[in-house]
């Protein structure tokens, strides 16, 4: 579970970084403080060996229906960090499962995969991570843009 929650954290921690609005402390101790509420969050909501049980519990989203995820609202009054300043996309959507995290921007795209890992050593196997630990390090190859302006490397 830790492994999971830290690529979705990173993996927030960048998409926050293209917008440049938060202090690198603050984002330093946002990403602290989510890594404590997803933890708090999927204890008990996590069974490796039936990844999609209690899947939607696990899921971050961002939305017209639900504008604001309970669990980054909790992070951001924990670290003083302002929700909008976070310029996530208006729509957004993260699967955090033992063995995968996945996203997808709006509702008609495709998911695409941000970490997998091995089951036996908890090993990270996706490209997402690969190369360099930079946070600012390019991602993957393809691009996907989305109505609200992003743009994302993805694939």
């Amino acid at each position: 579970m830790k492994s999971e929650i830290a690529a979705v954290v990173s993996f927030l921690k960048r998409l926050v970084k293209l917008k440049n609005k938060v202090e690198v402390e603050k984002m330093d101790l946002f990403a602290e403080r989510l890594t404590v509420a997803l933890q708090e969050k999927f204890e008990g909501h996590w069974v490796p060996e039936k990844p999609s049980k209690g899947q939607a519990y696990r899921c971050i989203r961002v939305n017209a229906f639900h504008k604001y995820d309970q669990e980054l609202l909790r992070a951001c009054s924990e670290s003083g960090v302002h929700y909008g300043d976070l310029g996530l996309p208006w729509e957004i959507t993260l699967w955090v499962d033992p063995g995968e995290v996945c996203g997808r921007y709006g509702e008609q795209n495709f998911h695409f995969s941000i970490a997998t890992f091995s089951s036996d050593k908890d090993e990270m196997t996706s490209d997402y991570h690969s190369g360099s630990s930079d946070e600012g390090s390019t991602l993957h190859s393809c691009t996907l843009e989305v109505r609200s302006g992003w743009t994302w490397r993805c694939c």
